[in-house]
């Protein structure tokens, strides 16, 4: 109930991507599904397509001096934005044009101060980035007014409350809920459709902070949780959730429905549709959120809810994440000494090297990493840095690096209380000659990760998906 004790106002979050919102005919989608929602609605965008990346070159290229380009980048982005707003609104899309030229020009100017010294903090790179956002959300507004739906466009500045790690901020559900209370629970009530950027926030002093790169999805979820929506609808250019990726496994089927837990891991071994984070405001507020296709909207895509029924598959789908490096430190001496794995992840924490996966032998003799490519030779002297003397007494035998290698995840509540599973995964692997370099599996029994050779990935996608989905 109410508080004027009547039935229950309907919310729904709709959050657009950048495919979304990055053409005419994908802005007339956007107009028509919004205002087919039926009850109160808060719309939040990302930047169009290729946006970000613009500008986080163009802060590169005024880090290096080079305002002129920089400049240039901001000037072609801002062009075609006008466009887009024209080619949309054609005549009515003057005040429009207005505030991205606004915009434009604060972001020159801090380009500019950014190639005068030479620097761009992570501060003054989250004001720059920030302004793909900013320029989507009018331009959607404005959509949606030409389509007879009362529309505003809010800055998550001053919404999305977050602490300051500039880049990858963390929002603070509590504030945020205090300021969608004051910011757009009353514009809900008289009946505008609020259509908010996402992606950025800022800290409680009004300081632009960045959710991390991909995070509008996670803007969505907060602010979903904040007004107590009934349902999060994320819009995209696919038909929801797949069992696969459809350009690996020809086979690949779209999921009717998925757990929270499902969909957690899915996001986290690179399922791209889903942002590793979207789902947590969800989960704590029982929010379902729906993956659904901006041009296809009459196709149901994929909901997930925190627990789904049961539909006989064990393992419901199959990711891969690649581009990884496996970090193995071996040695007999480590067996039954205590602390041995703490040092090795308190060296992880010190270089700030995010591990994706971890495999230890009941031995106890070699302790396996995977981590970020990238991050392999930098973890790997920081680690011989670490275990120094153990090597020198051969205590340590190596520290030894294995790339380029994927995680591959077979992830279903199904699994659980199956008996077999593992067996199914690893023999289909081994008739095709695949080889398994690491594997692990939690004690929740929802997902199986293992190891390969970035060459096996896409095989191994393959079969065990073909295992599971005859």
């Amino acid at each position: 109930m109410t508080e004027d004790g009547g039935a229950p106002r309907r919310r729904t979050v709709l959050k657009f991507g950048g495919t979304s919102v990055a053409s005419p005919a994908a802005l007339e989608k956007v107009g028509e599904i919004v205002k087919g929602v039926e009850g109160e609605r808060v719309v939040v965008v990302s930047a169009t397509a290729g946006t970000t990346d613009a500008l986080v070159a163009a802060a590169r290229d005024a880090e290096r001096g080079d305002a002129q380009k920089a400049e240039q980048q901001i000037g072609e982005l801002a062009e075609a934005h006008k466009n887009l707003a024209a080619d949309t609104l054609g005549f009515s899309s003057g005040e429009v044009l207005k505030e991205v030229g606004d915009l434009t020009e604060r972001t020159i100017a801090l380009l500019q101060s950014v190639a005068i010294l030479r620097e761009c903090t992570a501060r003054t790179r989250d004001a720059i980035v920030a302004y793909g956002e900013r320029v989507s959300a009018p331009i959607v507004a404005a959509v949606l007014e030409a389509k007879g739906v009362k529309a505003e466009a809010l800055s998550a500045e001053g919404l999305v409350i977050t602490d300051d790690a500039f880049g990858q901020a963390n929002p603070s559900l509590e504030e945020t809920r205090a300021r969608a209370a004051k910011e757009l629970i009353p514009r809900l009530a008289i009946g505008v459709t609020p259509v908010v950027t996402g992606f950025i926030g800022s800290t409680p002093e009004g300081v632009t902070t960045t959710l991390g790169r991909g995070a509008s999805d996670y803007s969505a979820g907060v602010l979903a949780a904040a007004i107590d929506a009934s349902e999060l609808r994320i819009y995209t250019d696919v038909s929801g959730v797949m069992s696969a990726d459809p350009r690996v496994v020809k086979g690949a089927k779209p999921l009717g429905s998925l757990s929270y837990a499902e969909a957690a891991e899915l996001s986290y071994f690179g399922a791209k549709v889903i942002h590793p984070r979207a789902v947590l405001p969800a989960v704590e507020r029982g929010i379902p959120v729906r993956i659904l296709n901006t041009f296809v909207p009459e196709h149901p895509g994929t909901t997930i809810t925190t627990d789904t029924p049961r539909d006989g598959s064990v393992v419901k789908a199959t990711t891969s994440i690649g581009d990884l490096g496996l970090i193995t430190v071996q040695g007999a001496g480590m067996s039954g000494i205590p602390g041995f794995a703490a040092r090795v992840f308190d060296t992880t924490a010190a270089e700030r090297v995010s591990v994706m996966m971890i495999s230890q032998a009941s031995s106890e003799n070699s302790i396996c990493l995977v981590v970020d490519a990238a991050s392999t030779d930098r973890l790997k002297s920081a680690l011989e840095r670490m275990f120094s003397a153990e090597l020198r007494r051969h205590d340590v035998e190596r520290v030894s690096i294995e790339r380029p290698v994927a995680i591959v995840a077979a992830v279903g509540e199904g699994m659980r209380g199956t008996p077999g599973v593992a067996a199914r995964v690893f023999g289909a692997l081994g008739k095709a000659g695949v080889n398994v370099v690491a594997i692990a599996q939690g004690s929740s029994e929802l997902n199986i990760s293992l190891v390969v050779a970035e060459k096996d990935r896409e095989a191994a996608v393959r079969l065990i998906h073909e295992e599971f989905h005859r």
